[in-house]
């Protein structure tokens, strides 16, 4: 699991007199560690009662760490290539967990990983950012804070924390098959700078993410662009509303909306 930036980041700001430095990719996926010190999930007495419903990470403007965030940085002979922005990144995949080993260590980031905070590590996201992680197995989903890089795995798109692993069921099986969707500080999907309106939602909101990702695919197939789903928070339910847009203006989510109407789609207009 990688907890730290490329050893050439780190030379560079020594070489400019900062004091504080991070760990390289490398220490954390080099060589495997004894099996003492293997990673593993905590003790029952270190698991907080409620760990399975730990808050969503609040999206929020944040600016890019001073770590971790390189053009490019090499583990295990192979190159990635950081993102300049996180607008529009959605991927399925495996997800892991990582646990008590890498518990207080520095995260790629430059911060103490904390295993119980609703936080993941990938690839090739810009540090921080936050993505709605759906585990299309069971249908659970989490908002999630990036702020680490990893998991340096064949078949894998993301770490989660203990916490998040627990919100999606994700600890007992060790991994699980699940949709990463970038977040954008109002809490939607970034389909187009700043989020502007019109939008035309389709169908009911609902609280299954997995029925809400069936829709959505549903209208790409049809041959839509730009749908996404959009978190709606009404007290302690979450619900899930799959949209069009943002669109040129009210006349083309008109026409959007007749054609989906046409289809028997209900679906009704938005100003944003």
């Amino acid at each position: 699991m990688s907890a730290r930036l490329s050893a050439a980041i780190t030379a560079a700001l020594l070489a400019a007199g900062c004091a504080t430095t991070a760990p390289t990719p490398e220490d954390r996926y080099g060589t495997p560690a004894p099996a003492h010190e293997q990673d593993r999930a905590p003790s029952a007495g270190e698991i907080p009662p409620d760990v399975a419903r730990t808050p969503d990470a609040r999206v929020r403007d944040e600016p890019r760490s001073r770590y971790g965030n390189p053009d490019s940085y090499e583990v295990r002979g192979k190159r990635y290539y950081v993102l300049e922005t996180a607008a529009g990144y959605r991927e399925r995949g495996r997800a892991s967990w990582y646990g008590k080993k890498f518990h207080g260590r520095r995260t790629s980031s430059g911060e103490a990983y904390d295993m119980f905070a609703m936080t993941a590590a990938h690839k090739t996201l810009p540090l921080p950012s936050f993505a709605r992680v759906t585990n299309l197995e069971n249908g659970r989903s989490a908002v999630v804070r990036v702020n680490d890089r990893g998991p340096f795995h064949d078949h894998r798109i993301i770490d989660l924390s203990y916490a998040a692993a627990a919100r999606l069921g994700v600890i007992q099986h060790g991994s699980a098959e699940v949709e990463v969707e970038a977040l954008v500080p109002d809490g939607t999907t970034p389909g187009a700078p700043g989020g502007a309106g019109p939008f035309v939602a389709a169908w009911s909101p609902t609280g299954d993410p997995v029925h809400a990702v069936e829709r959505r695919e549903r209208l790409l197939e049809m041959g839509l662009n730009d749908v996404s789903i959009h978190l709606l928070s009404d007290g302690p339910e979450t619900r899930h509303e799959v949209r069009v847009g943002p669109l040129q203006d009210a006349a083309a989510a008109e026409a959007v909306r007749q054609w989906l109407l046409a289809r028997d789609i209900p679906a009704r207009h938005l100003d944003r």
